[in-house]
């Protein structure tokens, strides 16, 4: 429920700035992300291997009267993940992925430079909706929770089609814990920092 709540006022927040704004649009593209899991023992995972994911969402652009610059807010699905050994206590170790799927909303100050040129940077909120590994051995996964973040990169626009690489740096990370089949709960902490190539588009 606080899930659909939290959805709910995030939509209507975007409806109502999007009304005095003057660029609106989509956008989607791929993240590659590292270090998404760490304090964690090492006799529990093992050569963490990180994957590309995906994003896709809604931004706005509203200028910042006299001063020059702008805010950019979005609203972004993002799905990634990250395969690993993980060692069930016998002798077997098995290869694992972890997937996660979170919302980010990035709060971007930027500002156009030559044209068709953009540099921004900003904390980006974000919000864990689901987590899981891929094998039965690990159950209970439980790692939904906000974390802030901070984003800067650059990019450029083309008419109405525009192109931007992005760094994520996390400034905090999510508590998580899964029940591993001795019954033991095993915490670790679910931190990104990845690169982000987006491609948007003005409506």
């Amino acid at each position: 429920m606080k899930k659909v709540f939290l959805m709910m006022c995030l939509a209507i927040g975007f409806s109502q700035i999007s009304n005095a704004q003057a660029a609106f649009g989509v956008k989607g593209g791929i993240n590659y992300n590292s270090n998404s899991i760490e304090n964690v023992s090492e006799d529990v995972f093992d050569g963490a291997e990180s994957k590309t994911g995906y994003h896709a969402g809604i931004w706005l652009r509203f200028k910042i009267p006299v001063i020059g610059f702008y805010i950019r807010p979005e609203l972004v699905y993002t799905n990634l993940e990250n395969e690993l050994t993980y060692d069930n206590g016998t002798s077997n170790a098995k290869t694992t992925t972890y997937s996660f799927q979170k919302i980010d909303i990035p709060v971007l100050l930027g500002k156009k430079i030559f044209g068709v040129g953009n540099i921004y940077a900003g904390p980006s909120f974000q919000y864990i909706l689901d987590s899981d590994f891929s094998i039965n051995d690990i159950s209970d996964v439980k790692s939904d929770g906000f974390t802030v973040g901070l984003q800067f990169g650059g990019g450029i626009e083309l008419g109405k089609l525009g192109i931007d690489v992005r760094w994520e740096r996390a400034f905090s990370g999510i508590e998580s814990t899964f029940l591993r089949e001795t019954g033991t709960n095993v915490s670790f902490d679910t931190r990104v920092n990845q690169v982000i190539l987006g491609l948007s588009y003005k409506l």
